[in-house]
């Protein structure tokens, strides 16, 4: 049984772009699924649907590459994770190497982009990094 299932698909994601996949998946949840929402509108996945799998919810992530087969995604770090949770204030939400990559922040408003939630005025829990 997995107990991160956003690190668990974050893993996946990366070791899929490293090994040249057109897609990966990986077990789905709520926060998994707008976890990949925010990848997908920031450019670093093509697409991702969901899919029933001997009844249980998957997720299947069509992965992104550029004109000579680099992966879209050169590195994902997962920041708050279940035994440590890491929490920051609207005025301390984390650049990712000078606006090149992107924190995902879980406001109260939901899962978004760091850039999104500092438009916002929002702060919460940083998820991870991707860049």
């Amino acid at each position: 049984m997995i107990n991160d299932l956003v690190s668990d698909v974050l893993v996946r994601i990366k070791n899929g772009s490293d090994a040249r996949h057109k897609f990966v998946v990986a077990p789905s949840s709520k926060m998994v699924l707008e976890v990949l929402r925010v990848l997908k509108e920031e450019g670093f996945i093509k697409d991702f649907e969901s899919i029933q799998i001997d009844g249980k919810p998957f997720v299947k992530i069509h992965l992104k590459y550029g004109p000579n087969k680099e992966p879209s995604i050169v590195g994902i770090k997962r920041i708050s994770k279940p035994g440590r949770r890491i929490y920051v204030k609207k005025d301390e939400l984390p650049k990712v190497f000078d606006g090149f990559g992107i924190a995902i922040i879980s406001t109260p408003q939901g899962i978004m982009s760091d850039k999104m939630a500092r438009r916002l005025g929002h702060g919460g829990e940083v998820v991870c990094f991707v860049w």
